[in-house]
């Protein structure tokens, strides 16, 4: 039933309540006119049909079926929405007195005064009290509330129909009734709501009973008014009746009014919707940005984790290449989509906090929280994995320099163990002269001290290869072989050498003459040869060194060796000249030289090549020595490049955090200028991104030079990555605030005045300038607002600027609750963690000083829309509502279950309490 009275409940004053008594001084005379009284009969009866209808009931008779009171009470608690007395069921004459006079009193309770109309006449039937009695309701209940420029009832009904039919030709109302008689009228208010309905031109003024009929029967089939007069009595009678008039047209103007509600309550649920409609949008956003953020870092992570280890430093140094376009090329854009995604979810949770909507959620493992966690897991991944290709590239640097030196000792080993063991099983001393025995016992002697020195060379050989086994070297197959075929040999070389000397000591006292000068020499060759043959694999000797002081180091040890030569070459005359005294005594005693020296194969020869190779060795390994110094003094002077420029990185982006810390406290002006300041300044901060880009090359220089450690900086590429990153991040997120809050006050209607108090008071309680008020903070800023805490109201009672004047409060009786304070908390605070950030500060202040739509506004304009109905249908969704918002609300709302449902109904009230998070949708 559509509520034509807003105030049913309240008593009529001044014009109104004049204009209520002149009408209810009933003119007897005129109701005795044959032609009004059957206007007024059927107009009066069709009018209570209209509502009795929607309590299933109808009169046929207005003076008979009204008697007993029952219907009286009825259509009078249909019209006015409210509970009559209990009616009395009797049929005697004085149950339906009593019932009569509850609806009379009833009526007097709205401020009408009753004129000479008593029970008893209309139980008696009186025709024309029955008639009074009901023209009384009309006025009260659908006439009186009329309001037009301050005009009421019949004025303001008059009004409305003057302005609604002025541009139409040949229609000129001043009264009700000549002013209807040729129904133009009634015809130019359908066409002015409703031109669909009405050939307004198609009319002619000279054909009332046409144009009667055509706007009663439009009314009748499109608006829902029913017929309540005949063309013919208006157009035959001289003068229509007023009060049959006033009634119809009253009917159109509840009609036309209730329209205009209707499409006030659909536009009301179309803002709603639309914003509804664009937080989920933006929260599909969310959660698609989310995802595909959280499954590129889970598809980056196992690769990273990756420790399939490579054969070659070239191998490993291509992973290295494949880590920096990662860092460089695939990484960045996902920072911005990682800060863009922070950015969307504060901005989304602001809207709903604007329209006072529930706070989202995201999909669970998909909150900022998370994202945070996995990026955090991701670059953990990413130092792990950097640390793991340098130390993988030192360890196989370490493999090849050991495998190349384990080769280049087993070669010389085996040149030296070539034919010693045809040597060893040799029978000669079997057929040779006593000297030639002792000859051959002395050179195997020196062959046992030379095979004692090249001990330490089997071991060192050994050593390598445990080594090479250690540290996992790929071809560590054939470097085992390889050592296990020299240890056999070394074994097998021990175990002939024990033998043929037993051999020779069992011929020894067979054995005498031995030329001494031939022994000193095999004795003082062997060590000086095996010195050389040392002093060249030294020579030869692969290094690497990381820094200037290793190689100094090795220098150092160079010209200590080199200090020695001149020793050594002395050692080397004398040498040789034993064997010029061997050719001197052998020329004086005429003795004739069978060759070489018996007892060494080292010939004067062999010392002297040996000795000139090593002389050239010594000028190269000067030339290799010198080429590493100079290689370090180039990397030292990277590592100055670098950390000279890293530590003017580092001390900018040290001072644009604190900088940016200051300006977020200190900011001025209106919001629109802060933000524009903040945009300028994130600017200039983005525009040192070349010296971010020199540092990386830098980086990477140093990196492509194997350089591990610098001592002149204590920052890391990492570390300045990292400083960046939170950089750039910050300046955003401060941007983000300001956007936010000029989203508050454009949505809550907050003015600048008001904003710049509310930031002076928070940073003046912000003592350590951290962002966020700690509980006793905020309840001293609530204070120096105006706001007494305890009695959840304003006072603005003044300026305070400290603490102190929160003590004068308490002292004077203003204390603040703390049952209250603790609800305050848990709207500004809803997680507990104790803090209060200011856009928390904001939103508080905004909602406590504006106003917003609630679900209880939606829930009355749907109720307008389903014609007060508990419920509305699909068909009017699609009627009143534009189709895309329609279908939202019909694929939304659930099945209305109500005693009253009809088919097809749907449940507005759950619909909108759950738009305003007060229940699930």
């Amino acid at each position: 039933m559509v509520d034509y009275h807003a105030a049913n409940n309240q008593s009529s004053t001044g014009g109104v309540q004049t204009y209520m008594e002149q009408e209810n001084d009933w003119d007897r005379d005129l109701l005795l006119d044959p032609a009004w009284e059957k206007q007024q009969r059927k107009t009066f009866t069709a009018w209570c049909n209209s509502h009795l209808r929607k309590a299933g009931t109808q009169i046929d008779n207005i003076e008979e079926d009204f008697r007993d009171g029952l219907k009286l009470m009825l259509l009078l608690e249909v019209i006015s929405g409210e509970r009559l007395p209990k009616p009395e069921r009797g049929k005697m004459r004085v149950h339906k007195i009593n019932n009569v006079n509850k609806a009379l009193d009833f009526i007097a309770s709205k401020g009408v005064k009753l004129v000479s109309i008593g029970a008893e006449e209309i139980v008696d039937g009186n025709a024309k009290m029955t008639l009074g009695m009901i023209w009384t309701i009309i006025l009260r209940f659908a006439i009186q509330d009329i309001s037009v420029e301050e005009t009421s009832a019949k004025e303001g009904l008059l009004l409305w129909c003057q302005r609604k039919t002025a541009p139409y030709k040949n229609v000129n109302v001043q009264n009700f009734h000549i002013s209807w008689k040729d129904g133009l009228a009634f015809n130019a208010l359908i066409h002015r709501h409703r031109p669909d309905l009405i050939d307004y031109d198609s009319l002619r003024k000279d054909d009332p009973v046409t144009n009667l009929n055509n706007a009663f029967e439009v009314a009748e089939k499109h608006l829902d008014i029913p017929k309540m007069l005949d063309a013919e009595d208006i157009v035959g009678t001289l003068r229509p009746d007023e009060k049959a008039i006033m009634t119809y047209v009253s009917c159109f103007y509840h009609a036309f009014s209730g329209a205009q509600k209707a499409e006030t309550a659909a536009n009301r649920i179309c803002k709603v919707l639309a914003v509804n409609q664009e937080n989920e949008q933006m929260m599909e956003d969310y959660e698609k940005l989310a995802s595909d953020l959280l499954e590129w870092i889970r598809r980056t992570i196992p690769w990273l984790e990756n420790r399939t280890q490579e054969k070659t430093v070239n191998d490993m140094q291509a992973k290295q290449e494949d880590f920096r376009d990662y860092r460089c090329v695939h990484k960045p854009p996902k920072v911005q989509e990682k800060c863009q995604l922070e950015i969307s979810f504060n901005t989304l949770q602001t809207k709903l906090r604007l329209s006072s909507r529930p706070a989202f959620m995201p999909s669970e493992g998909r909150m900022v929280s998370d994202i945070n966690g996995a990026w955090h897991t991701l670059e953990g991944a990413e130092k792990g994995y950097e640390e793991w290709i340098l130390s993988e590239i030192r360890r196989l640097e370490r493999l090849e320099h050991l495998a190349e030196k384990f080769h280049q000792k087993a070669a010389i080993h085996e040149s030296w163990t070539d034919g010693k063991e045809a040597m060893l099983t040799q029978k000669d001393y079997e057929t040779s002269t006593l000297s030639e025995v002792k000859a051959l016992l002395k050179k195997h002697e020196a062959f046992e001290s030379d095979l004692a020195a090249h001990q330490d060379r089997v071991e060192q050989i050994a050593a390598i290869a445990q080594e090479l086994n250690e540290l996992d070297y790929y071809d560590s197959a054939s470097v085992n072989t390889r050592c296990q075929k020299i240890c056999d040999q070394w074994d097998v070389l021990g175990a002939l050498t024990q033998s043929r000397k037993e051999s020779l000591e069992r011929t020894e006292k067979q054995l005498e003459s031995i030329d001494e000068l031939y022994l000193e020499y095999a004795k003082r060759a062997a060590p000086f040869n095996n010195w050389m043959e040392g002093a060249m694999e030294d020579l030869q000797d692969m290094f690497i060194v990381h820094n200037i002081e290793e190689i100094q180091g090795l220098i150092t040890a160079h010209e200590q060796f080199k200090s020695t030569l001149p020793e050594a070459n002395k050692e080397r005359e004398a040498i040789q000249a034993i064997q010029a005294e061997v050719q001197k005594i052998a020329q004086s005693n005429g003795i004739k030289l069978s060759g070489a020296n018996p007892y060494t194969t080292i010939t004067p020869e062999s010392i002297d090549n040996k000795w000139e190779k090593a002389m050239q060795m010594v000028p190269q390994r000067d030339s290799a020595l010198q080429e590493e110094l100079n290689k370090q003094n180039s990397n030292d002077t990277l590592r100055a490049k670098f950390a000279t420029q890293a530590n003017a990185v580092g001390a900018y982006i040290q001072a644009k955090m604190e900088e940016i810390g200051r300006i977020s406290i200190e900011m001025n002006g209106t919001l629109e200028d802060q933000l524009t300041s903040l945009k300028d300044y994130q600017d200039t901060i983005i525009s040192y991104q070349p010296e971010i880009n020199t540092l990386e090359g830098d980086h990477q220089l140093i990196q492509e030079a194997l350089i591990f450690d610098n001592q002149y900086t204590s920052y890391t590429m990492e570390h300045l990555r990292v400083g960046w990153e939170q950089l750039l991040t910050t300046i955003a997120r401060t941007i983000n605030e300001v956007e936010n809050q000029i989203l508050t006050r454009d949505a809550k209607g907050i003015s600048q005045e008001q904003l710049f108090e509310y930031r002076a008071s928070f940073n003046h309680f912000d003592k350590d300038h951290s962002g966020a008020l700690q509980a006793e903070e905020f309840k001293a800023c609530l204070i120096s607002l105006g706001y007494d805490v305890e009695n959840d109201k304003q006072k603005r009672s003044g300026q305070m600027v400290s603490d102190d004047f929160r003590a004068l409060l308490i002292s004077t009786g203003n204390s603040l609750g703390d049952t209250e304070f603790a609800r305050i908390m848990s709207i500004v605070d809803p997680n507990g963690s104790g803090a209060v950030t200011f856009q928390a500060f904001i939103d508080y202040m905004s909602r406590e000083t504006t106003d917003t739509d609630t679900a209880d506004q939606v829930i009355a304009s749907f109720k307008i829309l389903a014609a007060d109905k508990n419920f509305i249908t699909a068909d009017e969704l699609r009627r009143e509502l534009p189709p895309d918002q329609a279908e939202y609300c019909i694929a939304r709302m659930a099945p209305y279950t109500g005693p009253d449902a009809a088919p097809g109904a749907l449940d507005y009230m759950s619909f909108s309490t759950a738009l305003y998070g007060e229940s699930d949708l």
